[in-house]
């Protein structure tokens, strides 16, 4: 008997034992699993790394983003940034969203050097946004401009007459929910949106002129829907100097940020645009994997609600 309580007891002991570093072993494993994520967070987005050049690119079709927002007063309190490029492809979006963006951008700026990098297109809100850095380059052959404001609503009436369809509406005056797409546009409906759209356009002109230093005059014979090439818009002193990122980081430099310090992109964590261009792939009965086509045909634009201020080849 004496034995098999001995047994008995060496099982219990063996048992504990085992316990004990289980746990230990899931300890260390937590602890890894916790500082890979730091590292990787730190490589990423670079809140938690060495001093560095943030960069963040503001691409496809603009509306408010809070996301984008966050990201923005995140690298704006991070210490390990000391400078900021905004790389902008865009043919801008709702007026609401570029202007939320620029007031962001604007605060940044207040706290670091900002300079805008137009690749490609920098058109409408887009432009509105590269307006709010200190510095703004773009490429010699890059679509800079479009400088204005517009309300879009289909009108399918002539097709409801085909189909045999009426509209009734009872309502509390001519101009509640007016312009319709389902009736005439009456002279009083274009006259109230063309007042909305000049108060927009007269705050947009002022934006410029003071973000740009030029006379209002000037800016008004630019922000005539127009588009330039880089190197006109350079020209028109609506950019600073032709160039990319290398011109980019040089123009920090002169603002007291190390050349040397590698440039990070701080990514969004939502994709926005790319679950919007799903969404509609959903719509239209595709498949999920065409939604990269919408965003590369702009179709995401066509939905856009509101004011705009963004450029339609």
């Amino acid at each position: 008997m004496a034995t098999r309580a001995d047994e008995l007891i060496d099982r219990h002991r063996l048992r504990r034992k085992l316990t004990f570093w289980r746990v230990v072993a899931l300890a260390v494993i937590a602890l890894a699993v916790a500082w890979a994520g730091s590292r990787l967070y730190q490589d990423e987005y670079g809140s938690l790394a060495a001093n560095h050049i943030a960069k963040v690119k503001i691409a496809g079709t603009i509306t408010q983003d809070d996301d984008l927002v966050d990201q923005l007063e995140k690298l704006r309190d991070s210490p390990a940034v000391k400078g900021l490029i905004l790389e902008i492809n865009s043919p801008g979006g709702t007026t609401a969203g570029g202007e939320q963006l620029y007031e962001e951008v604007r605060r940044v700026a207040a706290e670091k050097p900002v300079v805008a990098e137009i690749t490609g297109l920098g058109a409408s809100a887009a432009y509105m946004v590269a307006a709010a850095a200190d510095h703004i380059v773009a490429r010699q052959t890059s679509i800079v401009g479009s400088i204005g404001v517009l309300v879009e609503f289909p009108n399918v009436t002539g097709l409801m007459d085909k189909v045999g369809v009426k509209l009734e509406a009872i309502k509390s005056s001519p101009l509640k929910a007016e312009p319709s797409p389902f009736t005439p546009t009456t002279d009083e409906a274009r006259a109230m949106v063309q007042k909305l759209i000049s108060d927009s356009y007269d705050w947009f002109v002022g934006l410029v002129a003071d973000r740009r230093g030029l006379p209002r005059d000037q800016v008004l014979k630019l922000a005539d829907g127009s588009i330039f090439t880089g190197r006109q818009a350079v020209a028109n002193k609506l950019v600073d100097e032709v160039g990319g990122e290398r011109e980019a980081v040089v123009w920090l430099a002169k603002k007291g940020v190390d050349p040397n310090l590698k440039v990070i992109e701080w990514k969004s964590p939502s994709g926005r645009s790319f679950l919007f261009s799903k969404a509609l792939a959903r719509l239209v009965g595709l498949p999920e994997g065409t939604a990269g086509f919408f965003e590369r045909i702009g179709a995401d634009r066509i939905f856009l609600d509101g004011l705009l201020s963004v450029w339609h080849p």
